[in-house]
């Protein structure tokens, strides 16, 4: 699901696939409703931003040549560290960037996958159903890994809400 971004219109999904596909969906399908339109992220169930302009304007503007390596997806951003922290990196075979790399890798490989799928769904219903019934409850017995108590808590809610809830999961269940 990296990558992959979910569309709604109110409670119903309306696009599904990369953010360009979607993007393209959203500005042919429903041209007057970009401000209605909500879209997370599949992996995080962070809510994110579509670019919705007129691809010829787009197009017509040349990029901003950006530090670092863009080909490779590199993106520069600012970080900010304590003196002692910039010092260490600097004693780094490879570089503060390198080293940065690496030990992000390592954080994303070690982060339990359960904890993070939680996490998603977490994002996802307070942004589409924080106002429903039975909603904190929800989130309760989701962290308590109680599946069935959160089954039958969100079983009145839409059911493309629910069913992207349960996809964000990961293989239908709640973890422990």
């Amino acid at each position: 699901m990296e990558n992959q971004v979910t569309a709604f219109l109110d409670d119903a999904i309306i696009a599904r696939g990369d953010r360009d596909a979607v993007t393209h969906a959203v500005e042919e399908r429903w041209p007057d409703a970009h401000g209605a339109v909500r879209v997370f992220d599949d992996a995080t169930g962070r809510a994110v931003d579509l670019d919705l302009w007129d691809a010829a304007v787009t197009a017509a503007e040349p990029a901003p040549r950006t530090r670092g390596r863009p080909k490779l997806g590199v993106v520069a951003r600012e970080i900010t560290l304590l003196p002692r922290q910039w010092d260490w990196l600097a004693r780094q075979p490879g570089g503060a960037s390198a080293t940065i790399r690496k030990l992000v890798e390592a954080a994303r490989k070690d982060a339990p996958a359960a904890e993070a799928r939680r996490d998603a769904v977490y994002r996802f219903l307070t942004a589409m159903a924080g106002d429903r019934p039975g909603y904190e409850e929800a989130l309760r017995a989701l962290y308590r890994g109680e599946g069935d108590r959160f089954r039958s808590l969100i079983a009145d809610w839409p059911e493309d809400v629910r069913a992207y809830a349960e996809r964000l999961l990961g293989a239908g269940e709640v973890p422990d």
